[in-house]
């Protein structure tokens, strides 16, 4: 099946065609491990996910996936630091040592880091590697030598900086991103590893060392510069290294397209020679109940908090990936609901076309839903149009009325589909009542036998205390269910 993406480098939708013929290579721009990560980082690492889960079942490719660990830059810097405020009792003392400090906290929140994409779904045996960018010193010291011998990068100061001026004689800068050069100023150095688009100017590819700072020591042309790398630069060497160059896609949030990835593509050439990929695919935004998610603003909110508001993460993992990814994604507590009811909406039929006990003669046309699902996902990963043709699907054929051959053959449908979504449980249905807290199930017992007694007053009384618990009752003519209210 054909597949095609909107390419952030040509700025349309363009078909698909791997280097290799049955192998994708492809990178994405991984956490800065300083803190817990937030949802906003999430819908980055899910799209990724989803991507190349479309890429293995869909295209029927190998995915030979990459995902960066960024445990140096400024951030972990700061909070790693003798007496930060920022250091958790959790992780233990800290010691004189800076680069020891740096590497406790940022071990401590990778892990963190793993664990909340484990709940979310992502299988972390579908990554070829997770490099963290302490293990590529080396690596990043040799291409930023390539760099200077290029002539695109010049010392001062002790540090090293690329030639911003000199690279525009040579080649475009800022194929990604629309640069407003009015405001470029020439010869003027940014040590930050992010900053903003109006301050377009020569960026730091290695930093001379501060007081109180972990480094590393770096000797060219005769000169030892010690300071530690630049966050552009990670990237750039571990994808040389890792998949060589140029591989087939790098995702990331559209916030990375300037400056993170405009000097990634600057100084991969400059230094390889070699565009880095063929392929650029950007997520859009997340927003929580309308507005930019800030602390601030009180709807700052990591994987972590939501869990202990008692959202299930598969729910999490469902609503984000059922908005388009090039599309801003409006994170609402009630947009979760209605995607938890979506896709237990989808898992009871899943568990109706298992129970070989209700089936009719009916037939249904498996392969088409199959062929209008996958040409959805083929088509830019369209989750929300794949999706709207499960839901009509459902919605017109009654699973307990299709012949036996019909089920089987949309179980097999269903296991392809939940390879993307990794949303769905293909174990028998749960038992209901075992989900049900024995203090309900004795209190719909205490109504029922009150009923049977003819005490409607103490069966209403009960009824009501369990509605305000959030469990309806259903009676039937023998008997009754419990439900929860959703």
């Amino acid at each position: 099946m054909e597949i095609s993406f909107y390419n952030s480098l040509s700025k349309k939708v363009e078909k698909f065609s791997p280097v290799l013929t049955d192998e994708v290579k492809m990178y994405s721009c991984g956490p800065t491990v300083y803190n817990y990560a937030h949802i906003g980082n999430m819908r980055a690492f899910l799209f990724a996910d989803l991507l190349q889960r479309v890429l293995r079942t869909v295209g029927k490719y190998e995915v030979k996936w990459v995902m960066n660990i960024t445990d140096i830059d400024d951030k972990t810097i700061r909070d790693s630091r003798i007496g930060s405020d920022a250091w958790l009792s959790e992780m233990g003392s800290q010691t004189e040592s800076e680069l020891d400090n740096l590497k406790v906290l940022t071990e401590f929140y990778q892990d963190a880091f793993l664990d909340d994409i484990s709940k979310l779904g992502i299988n972390l045996e579908h990554f070829f590697a997770l490099p963290a960018a302490t293990d590529f010193i080396e690596e990043m010291q040799d291409l930023i030598r390539k760099i200077i011998d290029n002539g695109f990068a010049y010392i001062s100061g002790g540090s090293v900086y690329f030639d911003v001026s000199k690279w525009r004689t040579a080649d475009t800068y800022g194929k990604l991103f629309k640069i407003d050069f009015d405001n470029f100023k020439s010869g003027v150095r940014i040590d930050a590893d992010e900053y903003e688009r109006e301050n377009v100017s020569d960026f730091v590819l290695w930093k001379e060392k501060k007081e109180n700072e972990p480094f590393w020591d770096f000797e060219i042309n005769g000169l030892n510069l010690p300071g530690r790398p630049g966050w552009h630069i990670e990237c750039s060497a571990m994808e040389y290294e890792l998949l060589g160059l140029p591989f087939d896609i790098h995702t990331g949030g559209v916030d990375l397209k300037f400056p993170h990835h405009e000097d990634e593509i600057a100084q991969s050439k400059a230094g390889y020679g070699c565009e880095p990929t063929n392929y650029w695919l950007h997520n859009d935004f997340l927003e929580v109940e309308g507005e930019k998610m800030s602390k601030s603003a009180g709807n700052f909110f990591t994987v972590r908090d939501l869990l202990d508001k008692g959202i299930d993460p598969i729910d999490i993992r469902f609503a984000m990936l059922s908005a388009h990814y090039r599309t801003k994604l409006n994170f609402t507590f009630a947009g979760v609901d209605a995607q938890k009811k979506a896709r237990r909406r989808i898992q009871e039929y899943i568990w109706q076309l298992a129970d070989n006990n209700k089936f009719g003669e009916l037939t249904a046309n498996a392969e088409k839903l199959r062929e209008d699902t996958f040409n959805e996902l083929a088509n830019d990963l369209h989750t929300p149009k794949a999706l709207a043709h499960i839901f009509s699907f459902i919605n017109n054929n009654d699973a307990e009325k299709l012949n036996l051959q019909s089920k089987s053959e949309l179980l097999s449908f269903f296991e392809q589909l939940n390879s993307i979504f990794e949303a769905f449980s293909f174990e028998p249905k749960p038992d209901a009542t075992s989900q049900i807290p024995d203090s309900i199930v004795n209190l719909a017992q205490e109504r029922w036998d009150a009923k049977r007694s003819k005490d409607f007053a103490k069966a209403d009384e009960i009824r009501k205390k369990l509605e305000s618990e959030g469990w309806i009752i259903k009676d039937a003519r023998d008997g009754y269910e419990i439900f929860t209210k959703e």
